[in-house]
């Protein structure tokens, strides 16, 4: 298994009307752990698809516990529960400043050669940097 962390403040941008967060800007939040965690294992999306893959978003699940409100600093914490394939889960939790869960969320993403256009494996980049975590 591997978890990762990063923090983001909440900008008065990502707010509605009542001052808590739009809830279409937790899919944003998702994409931020997702980069940063990979980032964290020494991997960009962009060395991804200098080698050909991209990885298109297939499901996004999200479940509000609690609001989060203008300039707090959440905390995203991103899991990867088992070693990818053809497909990659990644699991979210998001924390308060009291470091009280607000919200949790799930994407599911395929791996795509963008020559073809059609699903492949995980790239061996990838799957090299994630081994250790899943043997």
């Amino acid at each position: 298994m591997y978890t990762s962390q990063f923090q983001i403040r909440v900008r008065y941008a990502d707010t509605d009307q009542m001052g808590y967060v739009y809830y279409g800007n937790y899919a944003t939040f998702y994409e931020i752990g997702r980069v940063e965690s990979l980032r964290q294992l020494g991997l960009t999306y962009k060395s991804l698809e200098e080698n050909g893959v991209m990885m298109p978003v297939l499901e996004n699940h999200s479940k509000f516990l609690a609001p989060a409100r203008y300039d707090e600093l959440l905390t995203i914490e991103t899991t990867l529960t088992e070693m990818p394939a053809v497909r990659i889960t990644f699991y979210y939790k998001i924390f308060n400043e009291q470091k009280n869960l607000i919200h949790e969320g799930e994407t599911k993403l395929a791996f795509i050669d963008m020559k073809t256009n059609r699903p492949c494996r995980m790239p061996k980049i990838m799957a090299d940097v994630l081994q250790p975590y899943f043997a």
